[in-house]
């Protein structure tokens, strides 16, 4: 059954996200509709997570060089600036490349819950694919998050507003949860994770 804002916000208060934002966040100054932003916090069947500016990835073309997702190469990969205007702090994200970033929020999933990650539409209509990326019962820590620019201009991934939705998901109670078997992506910090195996 998906999960509603009613429960989202209990398991919140509980701890299931920090810092977690009540009510959907569309203006930093409500009131004034002033600095609009993309919105992130509880909506009616999920949270919009924030990107963290804390940092953010983007693969290079290395010549000769072929990712191998068992032996991950780090030196495919570059750090970005963190950029900062009238409409907030922002990465840069070239057209036809691919980055990581990581939330802000940190999670802790009960053990009958498994998360959905998915894209938020006003980056889908520019091109960006945020790929879908699932948090198992009970897995704990900052979710890494992989962003894709399918088009051919360059885009800008703001940090500290909404980035992708949350949806929760519960199932009868499983016999081994993530935290049981000691999943190799558990109490991911708020710094990009890189492929593990």
């Amino acid at each position: 059954m998906l999960k509603n804002d009613r429960w989202i916000n209990e398991k919140a208060e509980a701890g299931m996200l920090v810092p977690f934002q009540a009510g959907l966040i569309r203006h930093l100054k409500p009131d004034s509709n002033e600095l609009p932003v993309l919105s992130f916090g509880c909506s009616s069947y999920g949270y919009d997570l924030r990107l963290s500016s804390k940092e953010f990835l983007i693969f290079r073309h290395v010549p000769g060089t072929v990712m191998n997702p068992k032996r991950f190469n780090s030196s495919n990969l570059e750090s970005t600036t963190l950029h900062k205007d009238e409409d907030g702090e922002y990465f840069i994200l070239p057209g036809h490349s691919y980055g990581l970033g990581v939330a802000l929020e940190k999670m802790k999933v009960p053990p009958n819950i498994t998360v959905i990650c998915l894209g938020k539409s006003t980056y889908a209509r520019l091109g960006i694919i945020v790929n879908t990326t699932p948090a198992e019962a009970s897995w704990e820590g900052h979710l890494t998050l992989e962003f894709s620019n399918s088009s051919g201009a360059d885009c800008r991934i703001y940090a500290n507003e909404g980035i992708c939705q949350l949806l929760f998901f519960e199932g009868d109670p499983c016999e081994t949860t993530y935290s049981d078997r000691k999943g190799k992506y558990q109490h991911q910090p708020e710094r990009v994770t890189l492929a593990k195996i």
